[in-house]
């Protein structure tokens, strides 16, 4: 009787102290990192069938090309696991080699405005537009991620949970971070003159 009655104070502490809410938390956060994998995934996925459609183009930039392939190989090489969630030095590893991946696909994009022939390609323009809806999915996939770790994180910083977060060991987790934040924070020039 007396473990009984010890059993269930000690469930009604758990749960008080935010112990359940952990739980669901980090299983949310685990979630949504999985969706943001889904969507990178996705897209390194759609890479190979864009770069064989450019290759068809004879005079396309082959630095332009190759720099996607490239970006493409080191996205795919870094390894994520879910430790990569508690590390805020692999959570950059990954977000700089996808940040390279997505700069040199805008910049392939940018260079294939150039080619009649390959704007004209229907496969190209459908490929082009599933870049962009996969652009949008890893955008919203990242949101999610944001939120489900602000969750978590508020809940390992606020009294009384934080101190059950020292007692777990439940550290607050990385997030995303803009790679470049004084450069966006600038406002854009903008000149309207002719040269």
């Amino acid at each position: 009787m007396l473990r009984l009655i010890s059993s269930l104070i000690a469930a009604l502490m758990l749960g008080g102290c935010g112990y359940n809410d952990f739980q669901r938390l980090d299983e949310q956060s685990k979630a949504a990192w999985s969706q943001v994998l889904n969507q990178y995934q996705r897209r390194a996925d759609l890479v190979p069938n864009v770069v064989a459609t450019v290759k068809g183009e004879a005079a396309f930039e082959q630095e332009t090309l190759t720099k996607v392939i490239e970006a493409r190989a080191k996205a795919t090489s870094v390894q994520v696991t879910p430790e990569t969630l508690n590390n805020p030095q692999a959570m950059q590893k990954f977000q700089a080699a996808q940040g390279e991946l997505g700069s040199a696909l805008s910049r392939l994009m940018v260079v294939s405005e150039q080619y009649p022939n390959l704007k004209a390609n229907q496969g190209f323009r459908d490929l082009r537009v599933q870049l962009e809806g996969t652009e949008n999915r890893i955008t919203v996939a990242r949101n999610q991620y944001i939120q489900a770790v602000q969750a978590y994180n508020v809940l390992a910083r606020s009294f009384p949970s934080n101190l059950t977060a020292m007692v777990f060991g439940y550290q607050p987790k990385a997030s995303f971070t803009v790679q470049n934040e004084a450069a966006i924070a600038a406002p854009p020039t903008v000149n309207f003159e002719k040269k």
